[in-house]
């Protein structure tokens, strides 16, 4: 905020500026007059004392408040060595103190806020994928508040194992041997490649050598892992004699990646499932499958087609699997390792696992969300009451949202999309609000809207700001609304 500079007139008196008559050559107005403002300057001490920074007393005395007093003071100076007007030294005191007020609570704002996603992409990797359940945050408050068991096992009143929190619901909800948890999929897939291929090759089709997300690449992966890429077939198609062929005795691992966020389409061939598995077993070799997105639930009525059900990958007879937590299992970030118990046995055993293992906050909302699929609960889970929600629904939340707004809002037909690396070229019919006023350009509007309390993150289309409702949470709407009346008066 600027500080208030007032006219000169009636602020300063004669004898301030007596002993400038003594000066050996005569200073130009301005000049005396930038001099006399520096001297209403207050010292530090009367900033800190001022009513204004009452409320950060007890901390004032820290190194980064101490930073933006400086900071602010020498902006003052700039600011006074520009103006041709004074003003007085309490005015000043207080400016700068309203100024430091300002930014020490800038400073202890939180980085991390709510927002209100309106873009209609449901695991939006920016907007941090998938909102969790408000049930399973009720169980993370009850176990992160005091002590638990999360290494204790209390019938053997003896030292336990964090995994068994989520192994036996894993157990029973894909029908594996044995699983584990990671931070997230990009360590699973690292630490199974180090565990099962370290110093020896790795097959994998030259079509799924994939980057997702920020710079994941499988190739960049499989090197800092210590195994070697063998890639075979082209880039369109690949046979499972492909790989046979390049089978020899330095292969450790055969892998097959799923696409994740893109499809090839056209003249492409990829070996059924069951060939895959059947070269491991009949050449000894582990066969490894990163799922990407971790489907545990059938997607295909959502009309959501092409992504593989993790369940179906271990009935198949791969060795190990691997997904991601936090995209269309809806949970938190986390990577999921399953399969043989030969196999996750090992890489449970490997060092790296410690480093990569997850804490009790991710431990107790993981083990809520897993079990609300094995109960068939999936409507507690935000995600898939996104995923599912309804056309016809969206279209009544949307025109009766638009009512509210008034003449500027109009309501229209939407396509959302999954995200996430999830679905790619999969779209669900959706219906949201097109808002136009007059006198602010989409630009700016979506500008107001991003910086608003909570902020906004719309769709821009065509020249207009979009909202689709397929991501907007029903308890959100009045806080948008009330959003949308401030920002455009």
């Amino acid at each position: 905020m600027p500080l208030p500079l007032g006219e000169a007139e009636g602020r300063v008196r004669v004898q301030d500026l007596s002993e400038l008559e003594t000066l050996p050559y005569p200073l130009p107005k301005g000049r005396v007059m930038f001099m006399e403002a520096l001297r209403q300057i207050p010292p530090v001490n009367d900033v800190l004392r001022s009513e204004k920074l009452a409320e950060f007393r007890p901390f004032l005395n820290q190194p980064f408040v101490a930073a933006i007093l400086e900071r602010v003071l020498a902006e003052t100076r700039r600011e006074l060595a520009q103006t041709k007007s004074l003003v007085s030294r309490a005015e000043l005191t207080s400016a700068i103190a309203e100024r430091v007020a300002h930014r020490i609570r800038e400073s202890l704002k939180p980085s991390l806020r709510r927002i209100i996603n309106a873009s209609g992409v449901v695991l939006h990797t920016n907007l941090g994928r998938a909102p969790l359940p408000e049930r399973a945050i009720e169980h993370l408050r009850e176990v992160s508040t005091g002590y638990s068991n999360l290494e204790f096992d209390l019938e053997q009143g003896k030292r336990g194992k964090r995994d068994v929190h989520v192994d036996r619901t894993l157990l029973r909800l894909l029908g594996c041997e044995a699983a584990i948890v990671v931070n997230n999929n990009a360590a699973a897939v690292l630490i199974v490649l180090n565990t099962l291929a370290e110093g020896g090759e790795v097959i994998v089709s030259r079509g799924e050598q994939i980057e997702i997300g920020d710079s994941f690449r499988i190739p960049e992966i499989m090197a800092r892992s210590g195994a070697r890429l063998r890639e075979v077939g082209t880039t369109n198609r690949t046979r499972i004699k492909d790989y046979e062929r390049a089978i020899n005795e330095q292969t450790r691992l055969l892998l097959r990646v799923h696409p994740s966020n893109f499809r090839m389409i056209g003249f492409t061939e990829r070996p059924p499932l069951g060939e895959f598995v059947e070269l491991g077993k009949r050449c000894n070799i582990p066969t490894f499958e990163d799922l990407g997105s971790g489907c545990v639930s059938d997607p295909i009525p959502l009309g959501i087609a092409d992504e593989p059900i993790a369940a179906g990958s271990i009935r198949a007879g791969i060795d190990v699997i691997s997904f991601s937590g936090d995209k269309l299992l809806g949970g938190p970030q986390a990577g999921i390792i399953a399969g043989k118990k030969l196999y996750v046995e090992k890489i449970r055993q490997n060092p790296l696992f410690r480093a990569l293992r997850v804490d009790k906050l991710t431990i107790s909302v993981l083990e809520f969300v897993l079990r609300a699929y094995l109960c068939g609960k999936t409507e507690e889970i935000p995600v898939w009451r996104m995923l599912q929600a309804s056309a016809a629904e969206l279209k009544h939340r949307a025109e009766s949202f638009a009512g509210r707004v008034g003449e500027k809002a109009k309501p229209l037909e939407l396509k959302s999309v999954v995200g996430g690396g999830s679905a790619p070229e999969t779209y669900l019919p959706s219906w949201g609000v097109a808002l136009d006023f007059p006198g602010i350009s989409d630009a700016e509007l979506e500008r107001r809207l991003r910086n608003s309390e909570p902020p906004v993150i719309v769709r821009l289309e065509e020249g207009r700001v979009i909202l689709d409702f397929r991501t907007i949470f029903a308890t959100d709407e009045d806080a948008l609304l009330v959003n949308i009346r401030k920002i455009t008066g």
